[in-house]
């Protein structure tokens, strides 16, 4: 009697637990389905998509050029012994040939990315005027994990340029999806952005150095996939509730000869010069004048992220406080760009080096949230309230910036020297400064309202604003028609 009251209890043990377990799933999903609690997981999925793409873009950084030595090497001993049996590896110029060509091969490789993603970011914007944003990040997230993938299984150099490339052509998706937040949201979603530039070389140095090649890339392909998961549980990317209503957007060409609009793109593609070929350059400048360890030109970008989200952070407060002085926050990010890339060279140690790179990236974030909400809310203003091809724009304006940076970078350096470079750099950062001053009046611009803002009351800047507007819809009641300031997200009459 006794063992079979025991298999009793265990039973009403086990269906207590089920039971338990069934109340915690029904409570999760009713989560789930609350508004406000999706868009707190959507941003994350946002920002985490945002994070994987750029770990992706800098964790080879310290990866490739020695794995791709390697294959040089064993490629160049195996021919030599195949050719010249009898004869010792010589030569001191066909090192010198191998070295250049090596290097080559590795800003092709650098490059790729950035100009696969220039040449799809048109067509990707135009799509996602189209469809919304769901299915292009989910593109975005399949084509990155692909590409993670590849990476980790590849040996050769051709292997390697499909990777690189596939990444591009995932970013193209992912990040035009992904950038198209405001306020605080943008704010979060740059500071995403910063600490995925700014920790994967030492995340991928450290871990290529004790487990090898494959290991950063799987754990970043698991964490893609993770992101992926989540997005197809939370979003449900295949209804119609973003494409409802879905007007035809401005064409992409018309908003790229929009004098406010190149005004803008053309300071996120300067400010992001210093960076963009800086990164291919300074290790062996420090390794040339400061003698730098490999753990110091590691970790030479890390502590600038501190700065870098310190700038995200007083840039958002000020806008809410001053909007109408969004170009001057763009402004006064480029002449301290400037500033601080024309003092790099005269640094001599790596302690004295962190502080212009700190400054750079504070630049750049005081550029990046003042400047990207500003394309959307000219969209408002002067064209059709569809987003996809104005930040197609922004990332093809990044795009630039690191498409030349691998290839232009280091032929400005052997030709003309690392202190002209960056003096160069500067410069142009402080010279085109006062053409903001054009944006001065953008905010006192009346926004036209289009059918699509009648049909859709507050028109989504992305998916984590999309919710937003749904949550908005549901409380109808009390709403406001004049709406709210796109720009300041106060009400138009106060702005």
């Amino acid at each position: 009697a006794e063992p079979a009251g025991g298999t009793s209890g265990l039973a009403k043990s086990a269906a207590v637990k089920l039971s338990e377990m069934g109340e915690r799933t029904k409570q999760l999903g009713t989560a789930m389905r609350d508004p406000h609690q999706q868009r707190r997981i959507i941003l994350v999925i946002v920002c985490v998509a945002l994070l994987l793409d750029n770990m992706l873009y800098m964790v080879i950084v310290p990866i490739i050029p020695d794995y791709l030595a390697d294959l040089e090497s064993e490629q160049s001993e195996h021919v030599h012994v195949v050719m010249h049996p009898n004869t010792s590896a010589n030569s001191t110029s066909q090192d010198k040939s191998n070295k250049n060509n090596l290097d080559i091969q590795i800003g092709v490789l650098f490059a790729s990315k950035a100009i696969l993603q220039l040449l799809v970011n048109p067509l990707s914007g135009t799509f996602i005027d189209r469809v919304g944003y769901d299915i292009p990040l989910l593109i975005g997230l399949t084509v990155m994990f692909l590409s993670t993938c590849i990476f980790a299984v590849g040996e050769n150099y051709a292997t390697l340029f499909v990777a690189r490339s596939l990444q591009g052509l995932g970013s193209a998706f992912a990040d035009t999806s992904g950038i198209a937040e405001r306020s605080r949201a943008l704010g979060i979603a740059l500071a995403f952005i910063s600490f995925g530039s700014l920790v994967a070389p030492p995340f991928g140095g450290v871990l290529y150095e004790f487990a090898g090649k494959k290991v950063p890339f799987i754990v970043l392909a698991c964490i893609c996939l993770a992101d992926g998961f989540l997005f197809l549980t939370v979003i449900k990317p295949f209804s119609n509730r973003t494409r409802e209503n879905m007007p035809v957007g401005t064409p992409i060409y018309r908003l790229m000869i929009d004098p406010y609009i190149a005004v803008v793109a053309g300071a996120l593609t300067v400010c992001n010069i210093p960076l963009a070929f800086l990164e291919p350059t300074i290790a062996n400048w420090m390794e040339t004048t400061m003698h730098s360890s490999q753990w110091e030109m590691g970790l030479t970008w890390l502590p600038a992220f501190f700065p870098h989200v310190l700038g995200v952070y007083i840039t958002v407060k000020l806008a809410a406080q001053h909007p109408n002085l969004q170009w001057f926050y763009g402004a006064l990010g480029m002449v301290i760009i400037g500033a601080s890339s024309c003092t790099v060279p005269a640094c001599k140690t790596f302690g004295q080096l962190i502080a212009p790179l700190c400054g750079i990236c504070f630049g750049i974030a005081l550029v990046d949230t003042a400047l990207l909400p500003t394309l959307a809310f000219l969209v408002d203003v002067r064209h059709v309230s569809v987003y996809g091809s104005v930040y197609a724009i922004a990332d093809i304006s990044y795009s630039v910036a690191y498409a030349m940076g691998p290839i232009v970078a280091g032929q400005i350096v052997h030709n003309l020297g690392f202190v002209q470079l960056n003096l160069g750099m500067g410069l142009v950062n402080v010279l085109y400064a006062p053409a903001l001053l054009l944006l001065r009046n953008v905010c006192q611009m009346k926004p036209s309202y289009s059918e699509r803002d009648n049909l859709l009351e507050e028109a989504p800047q992305g998916l984590y604003d999309t919710i937003k507007m749904e949550e908005r819809r549901a409380k109808k009641k009390g709403y406001s028609s004049a709406g709210n300031c796109l720009f300041c997200e106060r009400s138009i009459s106060y702005c």
